[in-house]
């Protein structure tokens, strides 16, 4: 087997939907979630007492974007039919575009800001190559398994507008993930990165969805 047969079998359905993938997706997805939120257990706990409640869900980006492809491809793998209710399907579009907006959009964000942070002078440590080899792989994993989902049209638009919503409310009541100290003064940069990958991360997501996937799961699109 040549190295384009084997690329092109590792990256087909029969292996990545395969159950033994799919159980280690979860032994990996399951508690790296659960510990996205611990990660985020100071700044969640600042925000709870110095900021209007309503702003918590904005808090803590990332492990919600894993809480958000985990439930797809746990929907997918359970699933992988649509369901004969409109409004199952509609639910089951959103979570799926909301996994791969975000996972690309976050995946890549989190991984730029720690290299950001090293150009200005930041040593990079053990946690800092775990956040980046974690997101990245977010980042690659959503874009994979894009083609495997059913979202349509409206669902992704309706993940632009809850990430671009996410990205206002971060930067305007400060609620942004912690940034590296290296990383202070260029706020302003920071936040029309953050915006500017968004729009990024929905196009990446539409044409890992639409362009990549086969004829029928287009037609079978959920929302």
């Amino acid at each position: 087997m040549n190295l384009q047969n084997w690329l092109k079998w590792i990256l087909s359905r029969n292996v990545l939907m395969h159950p033994a993938i799919l159980w280690l997706m979860m032994l990996i997805y399951v508690p790296g979630t659960i510990y996205g939120y611990y990660w985020y257990k100071g700044q969640l706990i600042s925000t709870w007492e110095e900021h209007p409640h309503w702003q918590i869900p904005f808090v803590p980006d990332s492990p919600t974007a894993s809480l958000f492809f985990t439930l797809a491809v746990l929907w997918l793998w359970i699933a992988p039919k649509p369901s004969p209710r409109k409004w199952i399907n509609g639910v089951r579009g959103i979570v799926e575009a909301l996994g791969v907006v975000t996972s690309i959009k976050y995946g890549i964000w989190a991984t730029a800001i720690i290299f950001a942070a090293q150009a200005k002078g930041a040593v990079l440590r053990g946690d800092d190559w775990m956040l980046i080899i974690g997101h990245t792989a977010m980042a690659i994993m959503a874009l994979l398994y894009a083609r495997f989902f059913a979202f349509g049209g409206m669902a992704l638009l309706a993940a632009a507008a809850w990430t671009f919503l996410n990205d206002t409310v971060d930067y305007t009541f400060d609620v942004y993930p912690y940034l590296p100290v290296q990383l202070d003064n260029d706020l302003f940069y920071v936040a029309l990165f953050t915006f500017l990958l968004t729009a990024l991360s929905v196009a990446a997501a539409g044409v890992a969805r639409f362009a990549v996937a086969n004829p029928q799961r287009i037609a079978d699109k959920s929302f």
